[in-house]
């Protein structure tokens, strides 16, 4: 039985996911902060008879201390896992900088450190998996934003948006050097961009922007369950490369700055320093 690890699990196209994978016989261990959304999940998967193959992990991955208490949770009861799909992220597009107990900035904290915590965390439980995958969900290799190296925490000139855009960059690099790193790894590491879905998003949008949003999927967003299908046939069949990047079902160029191998090398150098600071 393949075990399927989904962050944002519980809603969206995590929770599409977790709903298409519990259909198809798979354990799904989802991972979200809001346990009425992932009590809802248990009592799909009770209605499609996999209550056994559904698992509900309750974690804030704005914390560098909850990600890896996860990773710990997940292998103590995993033996191996198969596909690990990185959805969870908030948009905080207006408002002041938002700074989590442990001092870093809250987009890079949950769209970013979570993330790498749980991508290298989990490395080791999905090698021994027959065809493992990681799928990265964003916007990979669009350029807009970037890495602001002197000031990653945005503590100057900060905005909701210019945070957003770094974590995107930031996962692009990601997966660049988690391939570069682990040459040898059977795990496929992919960056994929959803395009424009239906989701919950706009519900945490301030309320005129909120409303033209929402007006706006009505119009061009594609479904969740239209979205899932290619997701779950790249995380079936995934590419023979370490890393590869896709808007939908188009296969993105690599040779572009978004996925520089020397910059991705040096965030990774970065993030380690950074969250070795917090170990316990």
């Amino acid at each position: 039985m393949q075990t399927v690890v989904i962050t944002g699990g519980t809603d969206g196209l995590g929770g599409g996911l977790a709903a298409h994978y519990l259909r198809r016989g798979a354990r799904v261990v989802a991972v979200g902060s809001t346990p009425a959304k992932g009590q809802a999940l248990l009592r799909q998967a009770a209605a499609l008879s996999a209550a056994d193959r559904a698992v509900f992990l309750r974690a804030d991955l704005t914390s560098v201390t909850a990600a890896r208490e996860l990773v710990t949770a997940i292998r103590s009861t995993c033996p191996s896992v198969d596909k690990l799909v990185l959805c969870a992220q908030r948009y905080r597009l207006f408002g002041p900088r938002a700074v989590t107990p442990e001092g870093f900035e809250h987009s890079f904290a949950l769209a970013y450190l979570s993330r790498y915590i749980l991508s290298h965390g989990l490395r080791e439980a999905m090698e021994s998996a027959p065809r493992p995958v990681i799928m990265n969900v964003g916007i990979p290799g669009t350029p807009l934003g970037r890495i602001h190296w002197d000031d990653p925490q945005l503590t100057r000139r900060y905005s909701g948006t210019r945070a957003t855009l770094q974590s995107f960059r930031a996962n692009d690099l990601l997966g660049v050097a988690f391939a570069a790193l682990y040459a040898d790894t059977p795990i496929r590491y992919v960056g994929y961009h959803p395009g424009v879905v239906s989701t919950g998003m706009p519900d945490h949008l301030p309320p005129p922007v909120r409303a033209l949003t929402k007006a706006s999927f009505a119009l061009i967003a594609t479904s969740v369950t239209k979205a899932v299908t290619p997701m779950a046939r790249l995380l079936d069949d995934p590419p023979g490369e370490r890393f590869t990047a896709y808007r939908t079902t188009r296969r993105l160029p690599l040779k572009v700055p978004a996925f520089d191998r020397e910059a991705a090398l040096r965030l990774h150098r970065l993030t380690d320093e950074l969250v070795s600071r917090r170990r316990p």
